[in-house]
């Protein structure tokens, strides 16, 4: 099974919407960057976005930002530049490649959008620490160096059942930062409008939810490694109608192959789930590589954490508090078990892939037995793949081709 052969891949045609919509996303954060208006805001990828919207903010979120760098595989040239000033290697490499790149004043932006010179420049930095604490040490650098405030949410972790508790003190806080962003983004809080946006991103995440859920039928319309470049509305535009339209369009598309037939992976034999980050340098390689195995990647914890099923404009911000904490990132082991044997059911999963992420260990969710147990329960194979979100010097392609091939051999024998 070593000897790889080329294979064809199958493009998703709203691909080409989604670049427009993204370009022009990213051209209009550039001008209000520029021209100082409307006011720039950074926020955390599951932080308060539809307050920041609201308020009349555009909104850029690093962590895409990061992702970007990975995919492009520049990453490396700048995490070092981070880890120079203080900012260990074992850290998020999405957090030592953002700020490394920051500090050389480069970005692939420049090289994909003409006239981009760089990230736009914040007027203020908001983050939620439900994913790690990670994006609270990352802002902080960012208001240190440019002067910005870094204004924050603190939400409880290794959460079982989510209490009115838990909900009420994260509303709370998101409360509180409505007088400082008032007063930074010169609009007064109107709650109708509040109502609006949060209704967008609910229209948003259904949609996405039924986009994901298409990969039910066999054979599955799309990879896993599609998601992740397509999950990239819900991330960036969730609160606006080129969201919502975008998912429209994909879904139908995904909607006719599923009435074709045409599955992503020419004879489908295996289905996976993929378990932990994606590795961004190696998305195309590693979907050629299954499609050559004839496995299909389908589902998966990282794209459905932009899910957010709970949100109500009745009450936005108790459902926006429930929707920032019910994450898989935020609960605990029980639960997060109890998730993927439902996913597993769902989506008829012959074997799980976990990526243990180097310098992500809050979304490596294999360091403590679960895969074993998992493995117990369900009666399918689990297989761990070392690497990186970013950092390319923590995976072997050998290593780790060699062992998805004996993974694959596994199934075959079942």
């Amino acid at each position: 099974m070593s000897e790889e052969k080329k294979v064809a891949f199958k493009k998703i045609q709203a691909t080409g919407h989604m670049r427009k919509m993204m370009a022009d996303y990213f051209y209009e954060l550039n001008d209000a960057s520029k021209e100082g208006s409307p006011k720039v805001a950074w926020c955390t990828s599951v932080g308060p976005a539809e307050l920041l919207l609201s308020l009349g903010f555009v909104v850029h979120y690093p962590e895409n930002h990061g992702a970007v760098l990975g995919s492009t595989r520049t990453a490396n040239e700048y995490m070092p530049v981070a880890n120079a000033i203080g900012y260990s290697p074992d850290i998020c490499s999405y957090l030592t490649s953002d700020i490394g790149a920051f500090i050389k004043k480069e970005t692939p932006l420049s090289r994909a959008y003409e006239g981009i010179e760089g990230v736009p420049k914040p007027d203020v930095l908001v983050y939620n620490t439900n994913q790690c604490r990670d994006v609270q040490d990352w802002f902080s650098w960012y208001s240190r160096e440019l002067n910005v405030p870094a204004l924050g949410i603190s939400t409880y972790r290794n959460i079982g059942n989510i209490t009115e508790g838990h909900l009420n003190s994260i509303v709370h806080q998101m409360k509180e930062l409505i007088p400082p962003l008032e007063k930074i983004s010169g609009n007064k809080f109107d709650v109708d409008k509040f109502r609006s946006i949060v209704s967008l991103s609910k229209d948003c995440t259904l949609l996405w939810k039924k986009v994901l859920e298409a990969n039910t039928a066999t054979p599955a319309p799309m990879s896993f490694f599609d998601a992740t470049i397509h999950m990239g509305p819900a991330v960036v535009l969730r609160g606006s109608p080129q969201a919502v339209e975008y998912y429209k369009v994909l879904l139908k598309e995904l909607e006719e192959r599923i009435a074709n037939k045409e599955g992503a992976v020419e004879g489908e034999r295996f289905r996976l789930y993929w378990e932990g980050m994606p590795i961004w340098g190696k998305l195309r390689d590693l979907a050629e590589f299954f499609i050559g195995l004839k496995t299909a990647v389908i589902a998966s914890t990282y794209c459905n954490s932009w899910i957010f099923e709970s949100f109500e404009p009745e009450d936005p911000f108790m459902t926006m508090a429930r929707v920032y904490t019910e994450i898989f990132i935020v609960r605990n082991e029980d639960f997060k078990e109890k998730y993927i044997e439902e996913m597993v059911q769902k989506y008829k999963i012959d074997g799980i892939l976990f990526h243990d992420a180097k310098t992500c260990p809050n979304n490596s969710n294999n360091r403590y037995g679960m895969p074993e147990r998992l493995e117990k329960k369900l009666n399918i194979p689990a297989l761990t793949i070392n690497g990186d979100l970013n950092d390319l010097r923590c995976y072997s392609e050998e290593q780790a081709k060699t062992n998805i091939e004996a993974f694959i051999e596994q199934l075959e024998a079942k």
